[in-house]
């Protein structure tokens, strides 16, 4: 596991989403650390220059808490508060309620918790059920291997510069990516490739994720998505459950 680490203090793990890298904290690293704390950001399993497992049932939220611990462990501390953005708030959550003897604290960025109920589908029928005749929603086009690689992969670059701006909040409103869009449609069909640049994201950040995801393919971040039925079958004991306090929704 691949981790950049700053200052010094109680341990603070930064938790990615898709498609981002450690990168996506810089800004992040260096104000905790000045606030007192080690802060440490990893690339998570499938990212980056963290190992990219090939077997799907590598990607659960079992792997990727138990990638958090481990880290904590050899990092020789006890406790530490956890941060998640996107699909790193669902590691963010689901670590505090399988360890809350280890995460004291969680931070949940743009996913809010939700806990599973009585009589839910599986995740992939849910995302079926939410889409209108004739459309899609985004992760059920994630969910067959190598469809959206192929889609993504093509040219790294651009799919993260369409991808980045898009899904960002500096943007017009019908600028914004389409979550659900055709059956016949691609993913990137709901972007726009931008003619210049936000002002927050600089040609050299595009550079670092387009350069990493040339080396890595898309495949391991989108594994995230196509191991949510196996941790919703192997996990019913989580129905109901509630998340453990302090907890601060962002």
């Amino acid at each position: 596991m691949h981790i950049a680490e700053q200052g010094e203090g109680p341990l603070i793990v930064l938790a990615h989403g898709w498609p981002e890298l450690w990168y996506s904290w810089r800004h992040v690293l260096p104000a905790l650390a000045a606030a007192g704390y080690h802060v440490v950001a990893p690339d998570m399993r499938g990212y980056g220059q963290t190992n990219v497992p090939q077997n799907l049932q590598d990607y659960t939220q079992f792997q990727f808490v138990g990638d958090v611990v481990g880290l904590v462990r050899t990092l020789g501390y006890e406790q530490a508060v956890i941060a998640g953005h996107d699909l790193g708030a669902m590691v963010a959550h689901n670590a505090a309620i399988l360890r809350p003897d280890m995460f004291r604290a969680v931070i949940l960025l743009s996913v809010p918790y939700g806990a599973p109920t009585e009589g839910a589908v599986k995740p992939t029928e849910a995302m079926r059920r939410r889409a209108p005749e004739g459309q899609q929603f985004y992760q059920t086009y994630f969910q067959t291997p190598g469809i959206a690689e192929k889609e993504f992969d093509a040219d790294p670059k651009r799919t993260l510069r369409m991808f980045l701006y898009s899904l960002s909040g500096s943007i017009p409103k019908e600028h914004k990516w389409r979550y659900m869009f055709g059956v016949n449609e691609k993913a990137l069909d709901g972007c726009v490739d931008p003619k210049q640049l936000p002002a927050w994201l600089k040609p050299e950040d595009l550079d670092y994720y387009a350069n990493e995801y040339s080396r890595t393919g898309f495949r391991g971040g989108l594994n995230w998505y196509r191991g949510q039925d196996i941790f919703w079958q192997e996990t019913p004991f989580l129905i109901g459950r509630k998340l453990l306090q302090p907890t601060l929704y962002v």
